[in-house]
């Protein structure tokens, strides 16, 4: 599979896509967000040999600086997308309980409004 192939089947799998642009207003990275069964897998696409991505808990209140996390990999953009492509979703029973969801804060951007006790 090539790497738009790849960009595509993450875009079938749900994930939302942000251009963030540095100060001249060049896009920095293409950023990709999932949020399922109780996780959130988030991809950083920063050029053809540098991506990262992470899968962490729902509840992470800082999805770019999580304080756990499930998996990462980082490396060359195709073979991080890969190994991404191939985790399998957490069972039942494994999810963790998410206490608030990710709102739209302003274009390109989210943050987290936690649940009320």
């Amino acid at each position: 599979m090539d790497f738009e192939d790849q960009l595509r089947e993450l875009i079938a799998l749900g994930f939302s896509f942000a251009h963030p642009r540095d100060a001249a207003g060049e896009v920095a990275a293409v950023v990709g967000v999932r949020v399922h069964h109780g996780v959130v897998d988030v991809v950083q696409i920063y050029g053809e040999h540098d991506a990262d991505a992470t899968r962490i808990p729902g509840d992470e209140p800082d999805i770019f600086f999580p304080y756990k996390v499930f998996w990462r990999s980082s490396g060359r953009s195709a073979d991080v997308v890969a190994e991404l492509l191939t985790l399998p979703d957490p069972s039942p029973g494994d999810e963790p309980l998410v206490k608030g969801c990710w709102v739209p804060a302003r274009p390109g951007r989210s943050t987290w409004l936690s649940a009320s006790a």
